[in-house]
């Protein structure tokens, strides 16, 4: 399997990602979640999308794998605290959103001249992918979530 890589710059951070497949063919756009780099997107999987037609793009986030680190500030509240924010819809206190992380992914199609792609996100994958198809609803050919939520309040 021919793997392309790269960088795909977001901002002040460059977004690590591989291109696998022939660039002609419809892209699959795959995002991970919290944490997980982009080989839990395996290879033999990642071959069978392109032994169907489709090119396979995945990538690591930001703060994960070969993506850039940014510098974590402490919230200054526990973790429960954050939590329970969290679990009632009220706004993170942390260094970025979910919308940041949906722009990366816009920086990454934008950086391989991808109009429209087929997007797939795992677990918090499957939450910025939600927000990606959102906010670049033009961008987003079809949307896939496997094991996630939509993040909102559980009232």
């Amino acid at each position: 399997m021919q793997i392309r890589t790269g960088t795909a710059r977001s901002g002040d951070l460059d977004i690590y990602y591989e291109d696998i497949g022939d660039s002609g063919d419809p892209a699959v756009l795959l995002i991970m979640g919290l944490g997980s780099q982009l080989t839990l997107w395996r290879d033999g999987f990642c071959q069978k999308l392109v032994d169907a037609g489709y090119r396979v793009i995945r990538y690591d986030n930001r703060d994960v794998g070969l993506s850039s680190k940014t510098e974590h500030h402490s919230t200054g509240q526990p973790i429960v605290v954050q939590m329970l924010r969290s679990w009632l819809g009220l706004r993170s206190r942390t260094a970025y959103t979910l919308e940041d992380m949906a722009d990366d992914a816009a920086a990454v199609v934008d950086h391989l001249n991808i109009e429209q792609a087929h997007i797939v996100g795992a677990s918090m994958g499957g939450m910025i992918a939600q927000v990606f198809a959102a906010r670049f609803a033009e961008r987003a050919k079809s949307l896939g979530i496997l094991f996630s939520s939509n993040n909102s309040a559980l009232l």
